[in-house]
C-alpha cells in the first residue's frame, strides 16, 4: 500500500529539501507534482484541493522560508496536514464501562465482515476480554456457518439461533438475545456479525436501523472494502447518513496500491478510520493510527508500529534467551530456523520493510531477489537436518550434505552457502558483542 505514492512524495521532498534557499514559486512547482500525487492515488478531489491549499498556506510563511531549513520545515508541514486529513490520533473502541460493550458490525456483502468481526473478536481476547460473537445474519445460513468455524478456531464463543427465517423481527430477535446472552453469562464484548447486500437497499437498512435501535450498541463498525477506492469512501457516507455509524474498518488494504480510500475517508465523512485489514489471516487486523501512516507515506517508517508487531509475536524471554546464544557462541542452526519462524509472524518482508525508515530505497534494491522464497529454501534445508546436525553443525559431512539437499529440492551448493552463511552470522554476532562492536554494526549497516 502506498507504494507509489511515496516514491513520488519522496523526490519531491527530497528536491525540496536540496534546495537552499526556497521561494513561493518553486513551493508551487511542488505542490503540483504533490498535486497530481494525490489524484493519481485516487484521493478525493475536494480533498486535495484542500490540502494543497493548506499546506501552500502554511508553507510560503516568512518563519518557513526564512528559516535554515526551509525544505525540511515544508516535509513537517506536509505531515501535519497528512495526520489531519486522516485524524491525527488514534480512535480506538469506546469500551463500556458496564459489560458487554456492544459492537454491531454493518457493510456490504463481499466486503468481508464475518471475518473481520471474527478478527476483531480475536484482537479483544488477546488482550484478556470474554468476547461473543453473534450470527445475525439469518438469511445466509453460510454467514453463520463460517463465523461459527472462526469460533472455534480462535477458541470463542459464537451465538447462533436455530431458527433461518429472515423478517426483520427475527433478525433484532436474535440481535437482542446474543446480547442478552452476554449480559447473563459476564462477557465483556458482544459482536454482532449482521447481514449484507451486494448494494445498499432499503430493505437492509430498515433492518439495521431497527437492531441499532433494539440493542443500543456502544460501535456501529463500516466494514468497506479498501480495493473500491471512492466508491468505499461514498458507501461510507450513505451507511453514516441513514444508520450513524461511529467508525470504519477498512479491508483489504495490502492489495490497495494507491490508498486513496484511506487518505479521503475520514475527511469526507467525517467518520474516524479505527481498524485496518492488511491480510487473510485472523491475526492480519491493525490499529489504525494517522500520525504513524503518514509517516510511512513520506518515507519515514512506523518503528513504533513494527515494535508492537514484534512484541506481539515474540516473547521477552525468547528474545532473551536468543540474544544468551549468539553472546555466548552456542547459537544453532536449530535456533536460526526459529528465528525465521518469529520473523515470518511478523508478516512479509515487503511489510516490514515499509515500517522502516528509508525501506522504500531497501524495497526497491530487493526487488524480484524473492527474499521470502530464499527464507523458505533456508528453512526446508533446516528441516531436512537431524535435531543432531541442526545442533551441531560440524558433523555435517560430504554424505550428510547430500541427503539433507535431496530431502529439501536444493543443490549440495545450497547446503554448502546456508553453512557458510550461518558461520559468517555467528562471527558477525561474537565481534558485535565485543569492544569493536559499534565499528562492526557500522560495517553491516553500510554493507546492508
Amino acid at each position: 500500500m502506498f507504494d507509489a505514492l511515496s516514491d513520488k512524495f519522496e523526490k519531491v521532498l527530497k528536491k525540496l529539501r536540496g534546495q537552499g534557499v526556497l521561494t513561493e514559486q518553486n513551493i508551487t512547482e511542488a505542490l503540483k507534482d504533490v498535486r497530481f500525487a494525490l489524484l493519481e492515488a485516487d484521493v478525493n478531489f475536494k480533498i486535495v484541493k484542500e490540502f494543497i491549499e493548506r499546506v501552500r498556506q502554511k508553507a510560503i510563511g516568512q518563519e518557513v522560508l526564512q528559516s535554515l531549513t526551509p525544505g525540511h520545515q515544508v516535509v513537517k508541514i506536509v505531515w501535519d496536514e497528512l495526520s489531519d486529513m486522516m485524524g491525527r490520533e488514534r480512535s480506538g473502541l469506546a469500551l463500556n464501562s458496564q459489560p458487554p460493550t456492544v459492537v454491531m458490525m454493518v457493510g456490504l456483502q463481499g466486503a468481508g465482515k464475518t471475518t473481520t468481526s471474527g478478527k476483531l473478536a480475536r484482537l479483544f481476547k488477546q488482550q484478556g476480554k470474554r468476547v461473543l460473537l453473534v450470527a445475525a445474519d439469518p438469511r445466509r445460513p453460510a454467514a453463520g456457518e463460517q463465523l461459527s468455524a472462526l469460533g472455534r478456531d480462535l477458541g470463542i464463543d459464537v451465538y447462533r439461533a436455530d431458527q433461518t427465517q429472515a423478517s426483520q423481527s427475527d433478525v433484532v430477535r436474535i440481535c437482542r438475545a446474543g446480547v442478552e446472552q452476554g449480559r447473563e453469562q459476564g462477557f465483556d464484548l458482544v459482536v454482532l456479525d449482521t447481514g449484507g447486500r451486494l448494494h445498499i437497499d432499503d430493505e437492509l437498512m430498515g433492518e439495521l436501523v431497527a437492531v441499532k435501535a433494539a440493542v443500543a450498541p456502544q460501535e456501529v463498525l463500516l466494514v468497506a472494502d479498501a480495493m473500491t477506492g471512492q466508491d468505499a469512501v461514498t458507501m461510507a457516507g450513505q451507511f453514516d447518513q441513514k444508520i450513524g455509524v461511529t467508525g470504519i474498518i477498512l479491508t483489504k488494504v495490502e492489495g490497495d496500491a494507491r490508498g486513496g480510500a484511506v487518505l479521503s475517508i475520514r475527511a469526507v465523512t467525517g467518520k474516524p478510520i479505527k481498524f485496518l485489514g492488511v491480510g487473510e489471516k485472523l491475526d492480519a487486523l491493525e490499529p489504525f493510527h494517522p500520525d504513524r501512516m503518514a509517516s510511512r507515506i513520506l518515507g519515514m517508517g512506523d518503528v513504533l508500529s513494527l515494535i508492537e508487531k514484534a512484541q506481539e509475536g515474540i516473547s521477552r524471554e525468547q528474545a532473551e534467551a536468543a540474544q544468551r546464544r549468539l553472546t555466548s557462541n552456542t547459537f544453532t542452526l536449530e535456533d536460526f530456523r526459529a528465528q525465521l519462524g518469529q520473523m515470518g509472524r511478523l508478516g512479509s518482508l515487503d511489510q516490514i520493510l515499509g515500517m522502516l525508515p528509508g525501506g522504500q530505497k531497501l524495497k526497491s534494491a530487493i526487488e524480484g531477489d524473492k527474499p521470502e522464497r530464499e527464507m523458505g529454501r533456508v528453512a526446508a534445508m533446516i528441516d531436512s537436518m537431524t535435531i543432531r546436525e541442526r545442533r551441531d553443525h560440524t558433523i555435517i559431512n560430504g554424505s550428510r550434505k547430500k541427503r539433507i539437499a535431496r530431502g529439501s529440492g536444493v543443490t549440495v551448493q545450497d547446503v554448502n552457502r546456508l553453512i557458510k552463511q550461518f558461520l559468517s552470522a555467528k562471527k558477525l554476532a561474537k565481534a558485535m558483542t565485543g569492544a569493536g562492536g559499534r565499528r562492526h554494526l557500522a560495517q553491516l549497516m553500510r554493507s546492508m
